[in-house]
């Protein structure tokens, strides 16, 4: 009969004929043990139903195994589907490697995202994987608060130095405006979110300076920047579109606009790509349906969340080691809208 209220690492010791020291030795890792020696502890551990204390190893080792990871979540079903897809990658990664994923969010405000990250301290985790939200992360370079590593994912966080995992959104917004440019548009309107993000301060920068670069002087009133939600990417399309007949084509900086923006294109009956040329950014699948398909910016969401792993793991295994920016290229997927 099964004794599992009353087995101690001592009554497993007695049951395999062995020290309470060897015991502890082969449920931590922490010295050589014969394999013969090993089997008839692991034998009795299961006989009396013994499970070692999570806490206690913790403790003893310092570790507790976990990662956390905090994104703010909105919403919006397209913004979370993306950072889930980054999640997705690096639970994959943190997995395989032993670790069990706490994962969190916030509601996109940084004092929200300070208590979170506070509650992350208290767990004792070993590492965070942290999707920032706007404004001063200094905080983060407390030490005697923040004693794990942190790995940025998806953007920057002004005021923190520390590793990041993210997409060239400078260079995917770019290319995009390189491409509608030569096929010969010349008045190409911006609509983008106002996250004050690096990641959408990039792509208003690559969008500029490819106007630039074309020897086109870069005209403020083709760019419209609001709320990241659906019936902002339809006012906005009207009041661009409205307020410049002349515009042939439109990028937009985010999914969740540029279902908006569809909307009212499909409103007025504006045929696309004949009237007016579409470049979305992100690749979801509803973009892969509609009439003509649509081009978009695509990023390596779970490539992106995978390497925010490997990064995380390396820094606790080195804690020492300086930082790094590690950058994913974008793609450009060429369907019919322009």
């Amino acid at each position: 009969m099964k004794q599992s209220r009353a087995a101690t690492i001592k009554v497993v010791a007695q049951k395999a004929g062995v020290s309470t020291a060897t015991v502890s030795h082969v449920i931590n890792s922490t010295r050589f043990v014969s394999q013969e020696t090993r089997d008839r502890v692991l034998e009795a551990m299961k006989a009396l139903d013994y499970e070692p204390s999570l806490l206690a190893r913790a403790l003893r080792s310092q570790k507790t195994s976990i990662i956390g990871i905090l994104m703010p979540i909105m919403i919006y079903d397209n913004f979370d589907y993306y950072f889930m897809k980054l999640a997705h990658g690096a639970q994959d990664r943190l997995k395989d490697a032993g670790y069990d994923v706490l994962l969190s969010s916030f509601d996109n405000t940084l004092d929200d995202e300070r208590k979170k990250v506070e509650s992350f301290r208290l767990r004792s985790i070993d590492g965070l994987i942290l999707l920032p939200t706007e404004g001063d992360h200094s905080y983060l370079n407390d030490n005697r608060k923040i004693n794990f590593p942190i790995v940025l994912i998806d953007r920057m966080a002004d005021g923190f130095e520390g590793d990041c995992v993210l997409a060239d959104n400078y260079r995917g917004s770019r290319q995009a405006i390189e491409v509608l440019l030569e096929k010969g548009h010349r008045k190409v309107g911006f609509i983008v979110n106002n996250l004050k993000v690096t990641t959408v301060l990039d792509r208003i920068r690559g969008y500029k300076d490819a106007i630039s670069a074309a020897g086109i002087a870069v005209d403020d009133r083709l760019i419209r920047i609001g709320p990241y939600d659906y019936q902002t990417g339809h006012d906005l399309t009207r009041n661009l579109l409205e307020s410049d007949p002349g515009i042939t084509a439109l990028f937009y900086g985010d999914n969740l606009l540029t279902m908006g923006g569809l909307q009212f294109i499909n409103e007025r009956g504006i045929r696309i790509p004949d009237q007016l040329a579409i470049v979305g950014f992100d690749d979801f699948e509803w973009e892969r349906v509609t009439s003509p398909p649509l081009s978009v910016v695509r990023q390596p969401a779970h490539e992106i969340g995978r390497k925010s792993a490997e990064v995380l793991l390396q820094k606790i295994d080195s804690p020492a080691s300086g930082c790094e920016q590690h950058w994913f290229p974008t793609e450009l997927v060429v369907r019919g809208s322009f």
